[in-house]
């Protein structure tokens, strides 16, 4: 039976119950560049608080784009629900010995993200154990992270998730699922999924970039009731990789 990491939050209780079965991994470096960006006063002491991670991906696309999103969504996420979050944004590569140490990760930024055949079985083992990838488009990365997508798991097809899913409706409520940030071609806003066994395992995200919604007001200049919508579509992101 698979492992899968939850988070179960009862009557104010929060309990973390990361039942993660760490696979032989190999012992390599930490980046010797390591940026962690504090986002509240020191790290969280909860050892069962949420970590979140981004992720340093290849391919030439600029992965650490928006450097103030994670830090203000991860206080939007402590402050809105009764997750314990550890409030520092952390970094990790797909062959980080730490990667399952974070069971939601976040990529982002404009242009090329590619895998090495070594990062995509390892994404594979991480995502089919409980892992959960959040990919935000800020621009350009529909085409070659589609061709990725593919490449990771060449047995299940990419499907667009329906409004209908819960990951719209598990904390607030999407009807026409996820929110036009910016403009970006003018098309609809669009999420794709890659499934495994009923489960949302990693989710990319088109023509809305919510990430940006995340930033500081005035790098934007988006109205509140945007960035406010973005924080929200986050926080179901969020809900549903660790309650579904």
């Amino acid at each position: 039976m698979k492992n899968k990491m939850l988070i179960i939050a009862v009557g104010g209780v929060v309990c973390l119950l990361m039942a993660v079965q760490v696979m032989a991994q190999a012992r390599g470096q930490r980046m010797p560049n390591r940026r962690r960006i504090e986002a509240s006063q020191g790290i969280n002491p909860d050892p069962s608080a949420l970590r979140v991670a981004r992720l340093h991906y290849s391919g030439g696309g600029d992965w650490y784009w928006g450097a103030s999103a994670l830090p203000n969504f991860l206080r939007y996420l402590r402050d809105n629900t009764s997750f314990p979050v550890d409030t520092m944004e952390h970094e990790v590569t797909i062959m980080d010995a730490d990667l399952y140490k974070y069971p939601f990760l976040f990529a982002t930024g404009h242009g090329v993200i590619e895998f090495s055949t070594e990062e995509k079985e390892r994404l594979r083992q991480y995502l089919a154990n409980g892992g959960f990838l959040f990919v935000n488009d800020s621009y350009g990365m529909d085409k070659s992270f589609r061709q990725e997508m593919t490449g990771l798991f060449p047995e299940r097809e990419i499907v667009e998730v329906p409004f209908d899913h819960p990951l719209y409706h598990c904390f607030y409520d999407f009807p026409n699922g996820p929110p036009k940030i910016h403009e970006h071609d003018n098309k609809p806003p669009r999420g794709y999924a890659i499934i495994l066994n009923g489960r949302v395992v990693l989710y990319f995200l088109v023509e809305s970039d919510i990430g940006d919604g995340w930033e500081d007001a005035q790098v934007h200049n988006d109205p509140p009731e945007k960035r406010a919508e973005a924080l929200r579509m986050g926080v179901n992101i969020v809900t549903y990789a660790l309650l579904y």
